[in-house]
């Protein structure tokens, strides 16, 4: 039960936010950063941080570019943070299951 909880209390994903970021580059390849601020309903300041944020983790990746004369981001899951957040997400299952049947 101890392993369950390490991988609850993740940082990364006790938010919101991040854990909305991730669950996107789950199933997408790559996003760019105006899907992310248009479908997260969030500022340009607010959403960097949290991509930094989880840039710093080693969770995601970024490939920079200039399309014209306009710059243009896009973000993806590494191997890292894909394990991360698989480990979180299956740690809640766990627990879910868990709970549910001290119930019965």
């Amino acid at each position: 039960m101890k392993d369950i909880f390490s991988n609850i209390k993740n940082k990364a994903f006790d938010n919101q936010i991040r854990l909305s970021i991730m669950s996107m580059l789950m199933v997408n390849e790559w996003v760019d950063f105006t899907t992310f601020k248009e479908m997260l309903e969030l500022s340009d300041g607010n959403l960097s941080s949290h991509l930094s944020f989880l840039e710093a983790e080693n969770y995601l990746t970024v490939n920079k570019q200039f399309v014209g004369k306009r710059p243009k981001s896009n973000y993806a899951a590494t191997e890292t943070g894909r394990k991360a957040f698989s480990d979180y997400l299956n740690a809640l299952s766990i627990l879910i299951k868990k709970t549910n049947k001290s119930e019965d």
